[in-house]
């Protein structure tokens, strides 16, 4: 009965899996839930900014300020990449880095030197692995992200982007659609391209005036971009747990149910090769 044995240890390791598995699944919902209740809450924000944005906007304005300026030749590109500082998630991180490294390899293909910035410690790994030198690495953005998160990652790209120090800013993010469609994305940043809105313009009476507007309103726009790809990632990445979570506790039943038939098998085997015995012995004592 060692093969009955066995499956029976297999049997009771595989329970023990399906209930982790069916927790992790339990908590990745519930954060999903809340995470997909801060991407619906950013949502009016970043549109009330686009709308005013684009009624802002003119060449005039635009020559006034950095943020907007375009260079006429791209020199040096800083890429954001965000990933998650825990793993399964399915290919959600993979996805992003996929994504990361075919951004990075078209804007070198072009010419354009390029730093990374990575955030989570899924793809710091990755590119410390193959040997790719980062100019800055985060691992302490938490699952739920705040919008002094997205400050303290974007501030300094500002800064330089002002100072020419470099000539454009992307973000590799997720762009969470459903539970079951986040897509790896590469947004660009910087500089500020001028936004554009279907529908009616809407009238608005400024104060003190649209220059000074737009000085406070520019990088408050940079700084949502990169919390809305904070959140939206966020979301993404529960979402994935959640659904890799699912399948693993789908195909534990699968495989219990699998290993139940064949003990039970191997089990009446065993019995019906027992009754044999007996009664061939017995057969035997009374021919």
């Amino acid at each position: 009965m060692a093969k009955g044995r066995e499956l029976l240890g297999r049997i009771t390791s595989t329970e023990n899996t399906r209930k982790i598995t069916r927790t992790m699944e339990m908590v990745a919902t519930s954060k999903m839930k809340r995470a997909q209740d801060r991407v619906v809450s950013a949502r009016p924000y970043a549109k009330a900014l686009t709308d005013v944005l684009s009624s802002l906007y003119n060449a005039e304005l635009a020559e006034r300020f950095p943020l907007l300026r375009q260079p006429a030749h791209t020199k040096t590109a800083a890429v954001l990449l965000l990933t998650s500082n825990r793993g399964l998630a399915g290919g959600f991180n993979a996805n992003l880095i996929r994504e990361a490294r075919q951004l990075v390899a078209q804007l070198e293909g072009e010419g354009v030197a390029v730093e990374l910035h990575i955030v989570g410690r899924k793809g710091a790994g990755y590119f410390r692995y193959v040997g790719r030198a980062m100019a800055t690495q985060r691992t302490d953005i938490s699952e739920a992200p705040t919008s002094h998160d997205a400050t303290s990652l974007v501030e300094g790209l500002m800064t330089r982007f002002i100072s020419g120090d470099v000539d454009a800013v992307y973000v590799v993010h997720s762009l969470y659609k459903s539970a079951l469609s986040a897509p790896p994305v590469s947004t660009k940043v910087l500089p500020v391209a001028a936004p554009s809105t279907t529908g009616a313009q809407k009238d608005y009476l400024l104060f003190p005036s649209a220059a000074d507007i737009l000085t406070e309103l520019l990088p408050a726009y940079v700084r949502n971009v990169v919390y809305r790809a904070l959140v939206e990632t966020a979301a993404a990445e529960q979402a994935a747990r959640r659904n890799a979570m699912k399948s693993a506790t789908d195909n534990a039943g699968e495989m219990l149910n699998y290993l139940r038939r064949t003990y039970n098998r191997a089990r009446q085997a065993n019995i019906t090769q027992e009754i044999a015995e007996i009664v061939g012995g017995a057969a035997a004592l009374t021919g």
